[in-house]
């Protein structure tokens, strides 16, 4: 983050969000909206203010497992290391003001809205982890099950716990763990999908670790297929089982609690042993490894851009196996896992090429296109609207003279003239007479 920064001609927008995006490749026109921080660039991040402030919130940053105060840098590599205040814990006694020597708290400041020109856009939204419901297994009922993220952050050195491995309900060293695959993933009543394997990566790298800690510590994981492919992935996993981390082919029946001790009774059943049938083991703690989701406010970008989701909620890109960069608009690519789950390895590679999708595109001077596009005889419309309101590019207008076609934000999909009731809109190339003389020919044949 620190070397993007620094590179020449690359510009940062931090803690602000996409508000407005109009026109088509070479001539995008984009509305930013920078949030208000009530800090202003004078600030260098030296935390005086930090130590003043009475006030708390939870700490997004490590899951809400520790407070932080009021006035805030996001965490510690923070690009740029600017504080900001969250208005909603904010009690304005105007501490930090006072400590601050070089002037830069304003809480006059507002959000402001900033307007470039661009010529292309790459989408790279991300993902979030996906939170199961209360109770199921145990999620949010039973004290010490946790996510994989939470975990992530329990075992950082800058994390709630300095690193130190510790149960959320009593803060004591778990001796008994169990991790759980695929939740919330490979499941017809939640998410079909796979996470490429992420989660699976995740649990292998976490489970070495705390072993690497905690010699003593008995890991058990119980998953429904392990999918370690990559390159040296599974090398990785033989070395997690040599280390006494063991893996059941299991499906969980059951998750309680044991309101005196906290541990978590799992009543599971190895699919591999047969004979064993049922039997309830007790674990310290409980770490569900979650699927990984789109991000949150994906639909918002969606609509701007005018995009398309796939069932599994991600963005559809142009062609699942032949180009599976590219969107469906011009110079609209997407990057990581905004198209699909990926690891780190694969979303730096999606990234690059999307990079190198638009500067093939950028450096010409001139784009091409098709011009199978949709037609109006403005004789035959009602001006009814339909047209207008079905158009997923949004290419249609509609004027006192009749609907308009924009040819350059127009795809050729032929939606409109699905819903025209007047039959005033056709496909360049694709009329109904062509295809009638086609049909007689071939029937003259036969």
């Amino acid at each position: 983050m620190l070397q993007s920064a620094r590179t020449p001609g690359l510009n940062l927008y931090t803690y602000s969000e996409l508000e407005e995006v109009e026109g088509f490749i070479g001539n995008y026109k984009v509305k930013v909206r920078k949030k208000a921080r009530y800090v202003t660039n004078d600030c260098n991040g030296c935390g005086a203010c930090f130590e003043v402030c009475p006030a708390f919130g939870n700490n997004e940053f490590n899951e809400g497992m520790d407070p932080r105060k009021a006035i805030y840098v996001s965490f510690a590599q923070a690009v740029p290391s600017l504080a900001q205040i969250d208005m909603d814990r904010c009690i304005r006694c105007e501490l930090c003001t006072n400590a601050c020597e070089l002037e830069a708290i304003d809480f006059n400041q507002e959000d402001e809205i900033i307007e470039l020109e661009v010529g292309s856009i790459i989408v790279a939204t991300g993902w979030d982890e996906y939170l199961p419901e209360i109770g199921y297994l145990g999620y949010n009922v039973c004290r010490n099950v946790i996510t994989e993220l939470k975990l992530e952050r329990i075992l950082a050195p800058n994390g709630p716990t300095v690193g130190h491995l510790v149960r959320p309900s009593d803060g004591k060293r778990p001796k008994r763990i169990l991790f759980i695959q695929c939740v919330g993933s490979r499941d017809l009543n939640k998410n079909t999908y796979c996470s490429a394997g992420v989660c699976c990566m995740i649990a292998i790298k976490n489970t070495k670790l705390i072993k690497q800690h905690y010699p003593d510590t008995e890991i058990d994981v119980a998953y429904m297929d392990m999918r370690a492919a990559g390159k040296d992935y599974e090398e990785y996993f033989t070395a997690s089982r040599k280390e006494g981390i063991r893996y059941i082919r299991t499906n969980i029946s059951k998750l309680k609690e044991d309101p005196l001790t906290g541990n978590i009774k799992v009543i599971m059943q190895n699919t591999l042993r047969e004979s064993l049938g049922l039997k309830e083991v007790e674990y310290d703690l409980v770490v569900l490894s979650a699927s990984m989701m789109p991000a949150q406010g994906i639909g918002k970008i969606e609509k701007m851009l005018k995009l398309e989701t796939s069932q599994d909620g991600f963005f559809k890109e142009f062609h699942s196996r032949l180009n599976p960069i590219d969107t469906k608009i011009p110079g609209i690519a997407l990057a990581g896992v905004a198209q699909g789950p990926k690891s780190i390895a694969e979303s730096i590679a999606h990234g690059r090429a999307a990079a190198s999708s638009l500067a093939r595109l950028m450096s010409k001077d001139k784009y091409r296109i098709l011009l199978i596009r949709a037609t109006v005889d403005k004789e035959k419309c009602a001006k009814c609207g339909l047209c207008e309101l079905n158009c997923p590019y949004g290419a249609i207008t509609i004027n006192d003279d009749g609907a308009e076609v924009n040819e350059i934000l127009c795809r050729g999909c032929g939606s409109c003239l699905a819903n025209c009731p007047s039959e005033a809109i056709t496909l360049r190339y694709y009329r109904e007479p062509q295809y009638e003389k086609q049909i007689d020919a071939i029937l003259e044949e036969i």
